[in-house]
């Protein structure tokens, strides 16, 4: 749910399926204690890697605060070492020795959102990050960097992974409640979701799960993950609340609840995230995960979904279903927003810089700007005549009057 002064292009399932094409592989091989995949090896196990971003919008840093391991790798098992999109960021593990990417991972931060905001030019603030990683079978380098808004690094640090460091604790499962919702197969083979509950007291287990179902009925009713549903896994995970609902800070009102999420994110009243994120990642300490859906116990509408962070999304407004399928659009799929504010200043996005995200472009492209345009403006408006929209000039911007990823 962010704002945008951007072109929508009314072909938006093209980010999708890039992501079902590198999350596919999974389908290849799965490992047993240790795996070989492009020449690259990794243990059977999930490296965790918990981050601070911290900073403002004149300078940003990273700090490592800790690392751990559970049993079981369940990201992909193919194409370790290519994204599909560039994102915000990027994170690869390469082998000390050999120099050879073992994993490369993209993904975007609330933390470069925020960075956007006006509050972030007087104040410094920190934000949690986690990243999951299969745990290499030698000593590697962990390479994390942050794009501006320009797609350029505004920040890269080097941190060492030695798989046989006596500090890198290994964690327990998680005495949490849990129910497969759906289940594909093997979750060494398939897309491991993971739904978490957030607002819900002791005595509403019982609607939680029935939510979780929900959820993953909403998202698999649409293609394409209709056409890939054997190739995924929903597992939904109870852990009870001291209060039920969430927090509305714009209300003064605050919850007591599992993974602390709040509305008025960036003082937006619709924007629900969480500040939690290690937090979020304990409840799920051994089950086999690689996206978060989090549903809020509440009726009041809003959400926020972040490329390979996580959803989080109201369970109980009538607009609940096309709601969780938009967020897990942004978080699994990498889908930029197709709607206007009707602010010309948007920070976000540079008008003369072409955006990451598949699905929308600004038609333009200037020097020093780190990626070409993705369409020619000639073939942009082929496609929005051919999707039947009515590109409306408004703010240096046309956009789709009905973009598919708008809401």
């Amino acid at each position: 749910m962010r704002k945008s002064i951007i072109v929508a292009i009314c072909a938006v399932v093209m980010s999708a399926t890039a992501l079902f094409a590198q999350n596919q592989s999974v389908i290849a091989s799965a490992g047993n204690a240790a795996g070989t995949v492009e020449g690259q090896s990794y243990r059977d196990e999930t490296l965790r890697v918990d981050l601070m971003l911290s900073g403002s919008s004149s300078s940003v840093s990273v700090s490592l605060r800790s690392m751990s391991v559970t049993d079981g790798w369940y990201g992909r098992r193919c194409n370790l070492s290519t994204t599909p999109v560039k994102g915000n960021g990027e994170i690869l593990l390469v082998d000390s020795s050999s120099g050879e990417t073992v994993y490369a991972s993209s993904f975007s931060t609330v933390f470069q959102e925020w960075l956007a905001t006006d509050e972030a030019r007087t104040v410094s603030k920190s934000f949690e990050n986690t990243f999951l990683l299969p745990m290499p079978l030698a000593k590697s380098s962990l390479i994390l960097r942050l794009f501006d808004n320009r797609g350029d690094v505004m920040c890269e640090n080097v941190f060492p992974v030695d798989p046989d460091d006596i500090l890198i604790e290994r964690k327990a499962r998680s005495d949490v409640r849990s129910k497969y919702i759906h289940r594909g197969g093997d979750p060494a083979r398939c897309i491991d979701v993971a739904i978490i509950a957030e607002g819900y007291g002791p005595s509403e287990k019982g609607k939680f799960f029935k939510d979780a179902g929900t959820a993953a009925e909403a998202i698999l009713s649409h293609e394409p993950f209709k056409k890939y549903s054997s190739l995924f896994n929903f597992i939904a995970i109870f852990k009870e609340s001291e209060d039920s609902g969430v927090s509305v800070p714009r209300e003064g009102t605050w919850k007591r609840t599992a993974v602390g999420s709040h509305f008025d994110t960036f003082y937006m009243d619709r924007y629900l995230t969480t500040s939690h994120v290690f937090a979020v990642h304990d409840l799920l300490s051994g089950f086999p995960y690689e996206h978060l859906v989090i549903l809020a116990n509440t009726d009041v509408y809003g959400g926020g979904g972040i490329y390979n962070s996580y959803t989080l999304t109201t369970a109980h407004h009538k607009l609940f279903k096309p709601v969780v399928v938009h967020e897990f659009g942004h978080s699994f799929g990498a889908l930029a927003d197709e709607y206007d504010y009707d602010n010309p200043a948007d920070p976000y996005y540079v008008p003369s810089c072409e955006p990451w995200e598949q699905n929308i472009t600004t038609m333009c492209l200037e020097p020093g700007c780190s990626k070409a345009p993705a369409i020619s403006r000639k073939e942009s408006g082929d496609r929005l005549k051919t999707a039947g929209c009515a590109p409306t000039l408004r703010m240096l911007s046309v956009l789709c009057a009905r973009g598919l990823w708008s809401g």
